[in-house]
Order: structure tokens, then C-alpha cells, then sequence
């Protein structure tokens, strides 16, 4: 009776015995099967035959077996039918598994055990298409060495960012069947971004004055001349009297600003015109003081033109990628919302003259008032530093060609520091990856930083709507839209000592934070921020919290919209508060990795966010271009 009893009770330990083994052998070969068929692919991107990639998969299998005996496997290497590249690369194994007890348990009962067989496969598909937008910090710290190396930190990241675009242009090489199987776009950004000049007739740009911030700053009213002044129209300004001559009923705009001021380019003394002035009598009413005066002939030529940079649109469009309406060249004026387009930066002239306005010797030397930004003169009908800044009158008097020299960056294209957008680039073929990687050559560092805004024109770039329109439609599958941001500092928004009208900060991407938004006492800075921004709290920490909120904001709306988010820490400390902060809030900010493991948690997947230092970045870039392979695992 006792032998009976223990032949159900070895059966039971031999099958619990065994069945643990089969699993363990069985994901043994799973892994080595995955391993396998990742490194299979690389090799078909690189070029290797069909038979090369048969010895190699079955060889690397084998390899990474551990404790299952090879000989009790065999692999079956199903490569892609077309030889353009492309496709499914197929991996599927076949294990024997002998059992350790199973046989003896059966012949207790009279029965016979054969091994136990069982298959798996594994697809890696080689990827259709990649497009990658580079957001880089070009702000003025970028200059500086990066720790661990002799290099400036903006040299170290050109160098990354040109391996990064060759390595992928280069796997790309073998996806032949299918149009633009990875592209790149670049966006500077510093203080603002710069979309490109010759982008200023755009549906998608504000030509018309219509959005609620074009007209900040901007108090066409004080054009009131009898027969030369402003009159609004539908709401457009327009030039309106005799005294504008041809150009009566032309548009008031930022655009028309820049053309309308003008720099005397000759100035010509008409021969026979001396006259004298006098400029003391003496009681007998002779005159005891004169000078010379003269009359010229003057030839006139352009100041400045927009330079291509845009300010940021008022929440909550500056955290979207909704497109521009509201306008003549889109959807139509009373159709959508004027505040979706985009503004060309106008820096308006700050309290302050320059040059004279007569040619008497002893006229007082002009007036400045320790403005950041003071460029042209005053009209002499303002009396303070608000009107000094606003009225009109003074951007039709022409720059003498005697005025003094403007200090690096003053003018109305302040704070458009970068160089300009580089539109999704198909880089497997020579000439567009000769574009991206000059545009990244050309990049220099300087001004403050706007992550936000740069990430924002990032997400623009690879979006299929206006406006750049050169990504594929959402709904695209086996498409991947990824956005990379790397920046060296906190983000910042600069306060001003000296302060005439009222301003609040120095003018940059939301203009002037002392201007309240649409009517309002608030900035657009602060707009869709939490109760923790002070609305009136003009200090350069709060402007640095409103655009971190801005940034979490963002990136919660990209990554619901599908967008891969990548970012990158370049030397910040850990032991700084605002450093950390910053890193705290890019990490956030990151997607998760579609197949690395947290290393401080396997439970989670790994952050696509790398702390470089000048040392690492080469070495993190190489990473980022791993997690871009066009391999992934389907089945």
C-alpha cells in the first residue's frame, strides 16, 4: 500500500520538478532569441549578405544560451523578402527539453515519456520612418567649457548632434523602398526662436496686426496729424490722410515699421545755402552769438529688417500646436482666433535720444535715461517714459547719418540671437545631410534660455499642420515623432535696473512683462500658470517658476499627442538649487524608454533623460541614437 501511495505522489514532484525547468530553459531561449534577432538587424542595416546573417543570428543565439545546451536547440532565420531593405526580420527556435524526472515517475505507473518539444519566435521590425526634431540651447552660456573637457560646450554639441544625424542617416541607408525614412529638423533657441526671415508673408504670421500682442507697445493713436494719422479698420491700422502721399491706406504694422524706418545713407551740402543763425542779441538788438547753418540733400535707405523671430503666442497656444486662423491668409478674418498666429518680434524703441536735431553747436546733449534697449530719439511731444516708448511719431524721423554707432544686439531685432529654423530634412540623401549638419555648424551661443519656446517650435517642426508641414500625418503608423531638447541652465527671463517706462524685464519671446495680456494687468508669461506664480511678482525667480510651469505643461500636451520626448542636462549640479530644479523638471518632462528597464527599478521602464557633462555628451548622443534605432521588437 505504501508503494502505491508514492507512485501519485513522485508523479507530482517529478511534473512540479520539470515544469520548472522547461520554464526557466524556455526563457533562457526567449532572451537569447531577442538578443539575437536585435543583433541580426543591426548587421542587415549595415550591409551584411543573407548568409553572413544566418551564421551570425545562429551563432550569437547560441552565445547567449547560458546553461541550455545548444545542441537540444535549432533557430530558423526568416530574413526580408525584398532586398531594398525594409521589413520583418524573423527569428523562431525549436528547444527539446528532457525532462529530469518525468521518465522514471512513468514507468512507476507502466507508461513510456518521450522529451518535450515547444517553439518561439521573435519579429524585429526594421523601421519605416524617424522624424527628429534637435531643440539645442544657443543661449550665451553655451560658450563656456564643458567640465571634464577643453572644449566649449556649444563645439562639444555640434559634434554630438552631427554623430548623431550620420549615425542614423546611416542606418537608414538600407530603407531604400520607402521616401524620407528619417529627417531632421534643427531649432536654435536662446531668448526666442527664429522661424526665418523669408517666412514673413506665411498664412501662419500675423502680417495684418490682428493677433491681441501685435499692438503692444505700439499706440498708433498718437499719429495725429491732421492730414497724416492712423484710423482702425476692421481691426487693422491703417495710414490714412494726404500726407502719407502713395503710401496712404497701407497697412500700420510691425512689418510696415520695419520698412518705414529709415537711416540717412547721403547727406549732401547744397552749394550757396550757409545761412547764419543767430543765437544771442545784445540789447541794441544786434546780434553778439551765431553759427553757420546749411541746407542738404539727403539719400535714405533702410534701417533694419525682421531678422525672423517670433514672440510666443498667449496661452493657450504657446503650449499646443494648434494651428494659425483668425487671419486673411488662413482661415479668413472672423473665423478662429486671431491669437493663434505668430507676432514678429518689433523690440519698440526704449526712453532715450541719441543724436541731435539741430546744427547748433551749443544744442544740450541728448538725453538718455539708462534704458537696456534705447535706439532711436523720443518724439519731443513725450513727457514720460511710458509715452516715450509707445508714441509713433518718432520711428518716421530718419537716424541722422552722423548718429552714434548702436551698441552689439540694440534695435527692434533685440533678443533674436539665433539663427534660424531648419525645416525636417531627409538626411539619407548627401544633400540633406550636408544642409543639417551646416545648419548645426552655424549655431552660436548667445542670450537667455526659453526652453519652452524652443521646444514648442520643436514639436511644430515635426507636426503635419502649419506651421511647417513637412511631417507625416498623425495617424501614420510605423511612424515615430521625437523631439530632443537639450539645454546647459535653468530657464530665465532677465529683470532690468534701470527702468523709464515701466517695463519689468528686458524685452524678449512674451515681450515685456510689464504689460498686461488683452487688457489685463497680467503678462502672457504668466498666463495658465498655478496659484504658486505670483501674478505681480516681477522678480527674475518667479519669471524662472512661470516657465517651468509653462514647460510641464508642454510637455504633458507633446507627449499626448504622441510625441517622444528626449532631453538632455548638459553640466548642471546636482548640489545647485536651480540646477537641480531644471534637471528635476527635464527628467519629468522625458518619455519613457519602449524597451530599457529603470536600473534603480526594473519594474519601470528607463527615462529617456541623459545628465551629460562636456565629457559624456558624445557617449550620451550615442545612446540617444540607440534608443532612435529603427529596430524594434513587434512580436
Amino acid at each position: 500500500m505504501t508503494v502505491l501511495a508514492m507512485v501519485p505522489l513522485m508523479g507530482g514532484v517529478a511534473m512540479a520538478v520539470d515544469f520548472s525547468g522547461m520554464i526557466s530553459e524556455k526563457q533562457k531561449v526567449v532572451n537569447a532569441l531577442d538578443a539575437a534577432n536585435f543583433a541580426t538587424a543591426r548587421r542587415l542595416v549595415e550591409g551584411a549578405t543573407d548568409d553572413q546573417l544566418r551564421a551570425y543570428a545562429l551563432d550569437f543565439f547560441k552565445a547567449n544560451l547560458n546553461d541550455v545546451d545548444p545542441a537540444n536547440t535549432t533557430l530558423d532565420v526568416t530574413l526580408p523578402s525584398s532586398t531594398a531593405g525594409g521589413g520583418i526580420v524573423k527569428l523562431c527556435a525549436s528547444l527539446v527539453y528532457k525532462p529530469y524526472f518525468l521518465p522514471a515517475a512513468s514507468m512507476l505507473i507502466g507508461k513510456t515519456s518521450g522529451d518535450i518539444d515547444y517553439s518561439v519566435c521573435s519579429q524585429v521590425r526594421l523601421k519605416n520612418t524617424l522624424e527628429v526634431a534637435m531643440v539645442l540651447d544657443n543661449s550665451g552660456s553655451m560658450s563656456n567649457n564643458g567640465t571634464g573637457s577643453g572644449q566649449k560646450r556649444i563645439d562639444l554639441l555640434k559634434q554630438a548632434a552631427k554623430q548623431l544625424v550620420d549615425t542614423l542617416a546611416s542606418q537608414a541607408a538600407m530603407i531604400k523602398q520607402i521616401d524620407k525614412p528619417v529627417q531632421f529638423s534643427l531649432v536654435p533657441f536662446a531668448a526666442s526662436v527664429n522661424v526665418g526671415a523669408s517666412n514673413d508673408n506665411a498664412s501662419w504670421i500675423d502680417a495684418y496686426g490682428l493677433s491681441p500682442i501685435h499692438n503692444e507697445n505700439f499706440d498708433w493713436s498718437t499719429l495725429n496729424a491732421a492730414d497724416k494719422y492712423a484710423q482702425k479698420i476692421g481691426g487693422i491700422w491703417y495710414k490714412k490722410g494726404t500726407g502719407w502721399a502713395e503710401q496712404e491706406g497701407q497697412m500700420l504694422t510691425r512689418f510696415s515699421l520695419y520698412r518705414d524706418m529709415k537711416v540717412v545713407t547721403s547727406h549732401e551740402r547744397i552749394v550757396g545755402s550757409k545761412r547764419v543763425v543767430c543765437d544771442k542779441y545784445r540789447a541794441n538788438h544786434t546780434c553778439s552769438d551765431s553759427h553757420d547753418e546749411y541746407d542738404y540733400t539727403d539719400t535714405y535707405g533702410p534701417f533694419a529688417s525682421w531678422q525672423g523671430c517670433v514672440e510666443v503666442r498667449p496661452y493657450p497656444y504657446n503650449v499646443n500646436d494648434a494651428p494659425a486662423s483668425g487671419g486673411p491668409n488662413n482661415t479668413g478674418t472672423g473665423v478662429g482666433d486671431p491669437a493663434t498666429m505668430f507676432v514678429p518680434m518689433f523690440a519698440p524703441d526704449e526712453p532715450g535720444n541719441h543724436w541731435y536735431i539741430t546744427q547748433d553747436p551749443d544744442e544740450a546733449a541728448p538725453k538718455t535715461y539708462g534704458a537696456v534697449n534705447s535706439w532711436w530719439n523720443d518724439d519731443p511731444s513725450s513727457t514720460t517714459g511710458k509715452t516715450r516708448q509707445s508714441n509713433m511719431a518718432k520711428y518716421f524721423q530718419p537716424r541722422p547719418i552722423n548718429a552714434p554707432v548702436l551698441s552689439k544686439g540694440a534695435g527692434p531685432n533685440y533678443s533674436c540671437t539665433t539663427t534660424p529654423i531648419t525645416p525636417l530634412t531627409d538626411v539619407t540623401n548627401a544633400d540633406g545631410l550636408a544642409k543639417i549638419k551646416a545648419a548645426i555648424d552655424l549655431m552660436a551661443p548667445n542670450g537667455n534660455t526659453n526652453v519652452p519656446e524652443g521646444m514648442a517650435w520643436g514639436w511644430r517642426t515635426v507636426s503635419s499642420t502649419e506651421p511647417f508641414t513637412e511631417g507625416r500625418p498623425e495617424t501614420e503608423r510605423g511612424n515615430d515623432k521625437v523631439v530632443i531638447v537639450l539645454t546647459d541652465g535653468e530657464n530665465t527671463y532677465s529683470t532690468v535696473s534701470s527702468d523709464p517706462a515701466g517695463n519689468k524685464s528686458t524685452y524678449a519671446g512674451y515681450g515685456y512683462t510689464g504689460v498686461g495680456y488683452n487688457g489685463t494687468a497680467v503678462t502672457r508669461l504668466f498666463g495658465g500658470t498655478s496659484s504658486a506664480i505670483g501674478q505681480l511678482n516681477y522678480s527674475s525667480s518667479n519669471y524662472t517658476a512661470a516657465l517651468n510651469e509653462q514647460m510641464a505643461t508642454l510637455c504633458n500636451n507633446a507627449k499626448a499627442a504622441n510625441i517622444m520626448v528626449m532631453t538632455v542636462a548638459l553640466d548642471m549640479s546636482t548640489t545647485d538649487a536651480g540646477d537641480k530644479s531644471a534637471m528635476d523638471a527635464l527628467k519629468t518632462c522625458s518619455s519613457d524608454s519602449r524597451f530599457r528597464k529603470d536600473p534603480t527599478d526594473p519594474s519601470k521602464p528607463a527615462k529617456l533623460f541623459w545628465n551629460a557633462t562636456g565629457a559624456t555628451l558624445s557617449d550620451n548622443f550615442k545612446e540617444i541614437a540607440n534608443e532612435l534605432s529603427n529596430l524594434r521588437v513587434v512580436s
